[in-house]
């Protein structure tokens, strides 16, 4: 059971009538160094305008224990994807809806270490002290 919220917020998912011809789009979302699916990943969508920019309102999924949810009536055009779960990097990327059934698989990868000036960096050289050619006069 893929959980749907957010429905009524965006008219062009609730009906194929106003804007042409509709897709049915399958998600799936799998961890991108064991490609083991990822349960209760919320799949967000947006329509992106032909100016590239995101419309109002939108939709969420959430994945089930395989890593999948679909959503049949997406209209054809740029689509905005986000996944979001805790312990991963947010994903986000546009799709071109032009088929009337699209798969999309989306790797979530662990958040990367963050740099720290107080952990020690044996690898990276100290920088050099200057020399100053003048002496010190108060």
């Amino acid at each position: 059971m893929v959980l749907v919220l957010g429905l009524a917020a965006l008219p062009g998912f609730a009906g194929k009538d106003d804007l042409g011809p509709a897709a049915k789009l399958n998600f799936i979302v799998v961890k991108d160094q064991s490609g083991k699916p990822v349960r209760n990943a919320a799949v967000v969508l947006h329509l992106v305008g032909d100016n590239g920019k995101q419309e109002r309102g939108g939709l969420e999924l959430k994945t089930d224990a395989e890593g999948k949810a679909n959503y049949e009536g997406v209209p054809y055009g740029k689509l905005r994807v986000q996944v979001l779960i805790r312990g991963f990097q947010t994903f986000g990327a546009d799709y071109e809806v032009n088929q009337p059934t699209m798969e999309i698989t989306i790797r979530l990868k662990r958040p990367a270490g963050q740099y720290s000036i107080y952990d020690e960096h044996p690898e990276e050289k100290p920088p050099e002290a200057k020399k100053d050619d003048a002496p010190n006069k108060p």
